[in-house]
């Protein structure tokens, strides 16, 4: 028992998490068969086999299972408690960070910040992608931490509210002019499983409007770029486009909508990483807007 140290427990818990040994190396900034190794030395140590295979992977057994659920809680505490020690200075992990483009333009920058002043020792992996997505690689263990056009709501994961982004109908400066919605305009949104998206289709019905087609493009600032060029009109976030409002490159065609698009940071219910919990509540005190 001399030999496992705290190592072969953190391979087992990240194989555990992400599914397989690659993608445990991937985490771990290893390789498959350092994983491997790992793996047989404990299993050695222990004198029982921890994986079992099923087709072409290998998996947890019982008994793997159950080592895994008792040892994390204990290596989680002693990694709090060293971090705790040192005030977090000797921080190091490579977090993996979600975000949906809105909060990214508005909050993620100040987080970013904040991270970089106060735990130098973490590394940001950043990728900017749609709600449903997030939501999924956080619940497959391949983000650590998202920001949700929300609210959503899963037993797999815990949230925190950090404000909500009011929307404009907004049209480039000539449609405007040319009398907006009085003719039949083509309408921009983002996919059809984007909060924006049923605020779009919300509205139009509201105001009787049907438009003369309905165009869909899964990036925000390529969205806004679109109708700035005259190309019809479209539900936008007030914070990205405040600008050119003001400027007056956009025009708003129709009253704002009275809904909102609340938003929240998410990490798994069953995080228990010192390093990612820390900025979990870090998230929870960011506002956008």
């Amino acid at each position: 028992m001399k030999r496992i140290a705290l190592f072969h427990l953190e391979t087992l818990m990240w194989i555990d998490r992400l599914g397989t040994f690659a993608a445990a190396a991937a985490r771990l900034n290893t390789t498959q068969p350092a994983i491997s190794a790992r793996v047989r030395e404990i299993e050695e140590q222990l004198g029982v086999p921890l994986f079992q295979r099923e087709g072409r992977r290998m998996v947890l057994s019982a008994r793997g299972r159950r080592l895994v659920q008792a040892s994390e809680p204990l290596y989680h505490g002693l990694e709090q408690v060293l971090l705790e020690a040192s005030d977090f200075a000797g921080a190091t992990a490579a977090v993996r960070i979600g975000s949906g483009e809105i909060a990214a333009a508005s909050c993620l920058p100040a987080f970013i910040q904040a991270i970089e002043r106060d735990r130098p020792g973490v590394a940001m992996e950043i990728e900017i992608d749609l709600t449903a997505p997030l939501l999924q690689q956080l619940l497959a263990g391949t983000r650590d931490i998202v920001f949700l056009a929300g609210p959503v709501a899963s037993p797999g994961m815990r949230t925190a509210a950090i404000g909500s982004v009011e929307l404009v109908w907004a049209a480039g400066a000539a449609v405007a002019e040319a009398g907006g919605f009085a003719s039949p305009l083509p309408v921009w949104s983002l996919p059809d499983h984007s909060p924006l998206h049923a605020v779009t289709h919300e509205t139009l019905e509201e105001h009787g409007i049907v438009p003369r087609a309905l165009h869909t493009c899964n990036n925000v600032r390529t969205l806004i770029e679109i109708v700035v060029s005259g190309q019809g009109a479209a539900v936008l976030p007030a914070t990205m486009v405040q600008d050119r409002l003001a400027a007056g490159h956009l025009r708003e065609v129709l009253p704002r909508p009275r809904h909102h698009v609340h938003f929240e940071a998410a990490i798994r219910t069953r995080e228990r990483d010192p390093v990612i919990l820390d900025l979990f509540e870090r998230a929870g005190r960011l506002r956008i807007g």
